[in-house]
């Protein structure tokens, strides 16, 4: 006789926690929708709205952190100097 675990495995129904990939992917696509519904309610066209990848990185030390940490913060201000801002 198997336990209820061994059943849930052979069924194919063990669920699996998403990883950040999926979670971001998920995210990317809701937004989109949502980007495209309201694009085509005023009848405009939508362009590229996210860059294709995006890069993870291990945050080590408190130094590290630090250093994305400001990244983070201080990006925006700079923006309107950015040879890709529109």
């Amino acid at each position: 006789m198997r336990s209820p675990e061994e059943d849930e495995l052979n069924s194919g129904t063990t669920r699996v926690a998403p990883t950040i990939s999926d979670i971001v992917g998920a995210y990317k696509s809701i937004v989109s929708n949502a980007c495209l519904q309201l694009f085509k309610s005023h009848d405009k066209k939508m362009g590229k709205l996210w860059q294709r990848n995006y890069y993870e990185h291990i945050i080590r030390d408190e130094r590290a952190y630090n250093n994305i940490s400001n990244y983070i913060i201080n990006n925006p201000s700079k923006w309107d100097k950015d040879k890709f801002h529109l």
